[in-house]
């Protein structure tokens, strides 16, 4: 009898009682057996994970994210590996499709991953989703690398040509303002990429993206914008298309800046690249919106609904297709004095989103007033 394939879930985690369990108990009956690596806890999140079942190990903190998950894939046993975070929790939909590709001749497989933003409860229409990989063949051939915002590689460099894209969903809750706040997250990670900046000149270019992103979080814009540059500069300077990633937080950045006739220059190359990645062109609405191209700013805004929600190729804000889209169709349409299809189109954002409360003041704002004449319009 041929044997089934067996699925390990290789974890790290530090300082986590608050989530733990809910993670392994979300993975029971998925996964074969649970890897926990504790690396320096003071809470009681090492005596929860073995009651749930985890074989647990301690590895020293050396300030490196990968050789901690690293240490985690060398204890797994299983024939695939499943890694997650403790503020994680596999969707319970869909969980059939991971055991589904286990019997494959696959290498690796992509989970839709959904991060949550704001406060708590988490609230769907503040997050972001994308396809990350999270399951892959137990092999050495298959490790983390970096520091900070580690990333699984392939050594040698040789990309598996086998892959899958999975419906499975993961919930991640790890960006909501309580737990960056008390974990000091934002801090810690630029002290981390500016350390591994500092040991290696010649350091991946996903650093200084990563640089950028932590400081966009603190507000500040421009430092960001000049790492987000030089990422650019250096993926370019390896051969390498820069990543979607790093062009939205580029605009993101410059929005955020006022920096929007700076933006209106760039856009449309970074859309010529990626033209299915509704954020951008959510972005390349604002701008226009900002410098008073409104029929410009509207047609970028119904472009947006055309893309829709759905994909997961690029980060997407949860909306940028469908509710927002419509919030700024909105804005558009009262701006020039076309205020009964502006009510419409706030309407359609809140039928998507109940409780959007910029939606809900646009529609007040438009009130009963009537559309303007035509030759207002034109001054």
């Amino acid at each position: 009898m041929t044997r089934k394939p067996r699925l390990s879930l290789c974890m790290i985690v530090r300082d986590e009682e608050r989530w733990i369990t809910a993670c392994l108990e979300s993975v029971r009956g998925v996964v074969d057996e649970m890897i926990v690596v504790g690396t320096g806890s003071r809470d009681l999140t090492p005596d929860l994970a073995e009651r749930c079942g985890a074989r647990v190990y301690a590895c020293a903190w050396n300030d490196d994210f990968a050789a901690a998950r690293n240490f985690s894939l060398d204890r797994a046993s299983g024939d695939w590996i499943l890694w997650l975070d403790a503020d994680e929790r596999l969707d319970p939909a869909n969980r059939r499709s991971i055991r589904d590709v286990l019997g494959t001749d696959k290498w690796l497989a992509s989970l839709v991953v959904v991060n949550y933003y704001g406060g708590d409860p988490p609230d769907p229409a503040r997050s972001n989703r994308w396809a990350q990989y999270r399951l892959f063949r137990n092999s050495p051939d298959l490790r983390f690398r970096g520091a900070i915002h580690e990333q699984l590689v392939h050594v040698p460099e040789r990309t598996p040509s086998a892959v899958l894209h999975l419906p499975a969903v993961i919930h991640h809750y790890g960006y909501m303002d309580e737990v960056v706040q008390a974990k000091n997250k934002t801090a810690r990670n630029l002290r981390l990429i500016l350390e591994s900046m500092r040991r290696d000149p010649d350091y991946d270019p996903w650093l200084d993206h990563h640089a950028a992103s932590e400081l966009y979080r603190l507000g500040r814009f421009d430092e960001a914008l000049a790492f987000v540059g030089r990422a650019i500069v250096r993926f370019l300077e390896r051969r390498q298309p820069p990543p979607s990633l790093v062009y939205r937080l580029k605009y993101a950045a410059l929005i955020e800046a006022g920096r929007c006739a700076e933006a209106a220059r760039g856009i449309d190359a970074a859309l010529a690249m990626y033209p299915d990645y509704v954020d951008l062109h959510l972005y390349k609405g604002i701008i226009l919106l900002h410098l008073d191209r409104t029929e410009e700013a509207l047609a970028a805004f119904r472009h947006c609904l055309r893309l829709g929600d759905g994909g997961t190729a690029h980060l997407t804000c949860h909306g940028a297709g469908s509710f927002l889209a419509w919030l700024y169709i909105g804005r558009c349409l009262r701006r020039l004095g076309r205020m009964r299809e502006a009510r419409e189109a706030f309407g359609k954002a809140l039928a998507l989103r109940p409780d959007f409360p910029e939606a809900r003041r646009e529609m007040e704002a438009c009130g009963n007033d009537h559309d303007q004449p035509v030759h207002d319009r034109q001054g």
